[in-house]
């Protein structure tokens, strides 16, 4: 980085205040402790560092960004178990917790929505983990995934539809 110069220093600066934050919370959430989240955001960024001057380049760089991301979090996870690990749904459980129902009903209910969601094409799970989880409007997501907006909406389109089927609901509901 000591080679340089003050422009690329900057925006390297200014994208790692910009996007840790929301990296730092997809990542809590699909490896659930803020130990391991760090260190696979901080992996993510020094990854990130080294690429810079060639990622300054690209016309997707969030894209790149996002997927260096997903990389180091699928690292994270299969060095904690070599089992596939489900990912944290305690966004979504809070979310249940508010409905009136009997506790029997809400854990239902949970384990088939993540069931559910685990079925989703990964951008689809993705959009939907941003959007619901962690409250991301569309546009900040599509920022977070490094795609446009339309896409993103897309993916929800698709994994609206796709839940209703997997849960037997109407699209509506």
């Amino acid at each position: 980085m000591s080679q340089w110069g003050p422009a690329a220093r900057l925006s390297y600066w200014a994208f790692h205040a910009n996007r840790r934050p929301s990296y730092m919370r997809f990542a809590y959430l699909q490896l659930g402790s803020d130990a391991a989240a760090e260190d696979a955001v901080d992996a993510t960024f020094d990854a990130l560092m080294s690429e810079w001057l060639r990622m300054l380049h690209m016309d997707r760089l969030d894209a790149y960004a996002w997927t260096v991301l997903k990389q180091r979090l699928a690292d994270r996870q299969q060095r904690r178990s070599p089992w596939p690990r489900p990912m944290d749904i305690s966004a979504f459980e809070a979310a249940l917790k508010e409905a009136h129902a009997d506790r029997y009903e809400v854990l239902t209910d949970t384990i088939r929505f993540y069931s559910a969601v685990s079925r989703l094409a990964e951008r689809q799970r993705d959009a939907v983990v941003l959007r619901y989880g962690l409250q991301c409007s569309p546009g900040e997501a599509a920022a977070v995934m490094g795609v446009d907006e339309a896409t993103v909406r897309t993916h929800l389109g698709q994994a609206h539809r796709r839940l209703a089927r997997l849960l037997d609901t109407s699209a509506e509901s």
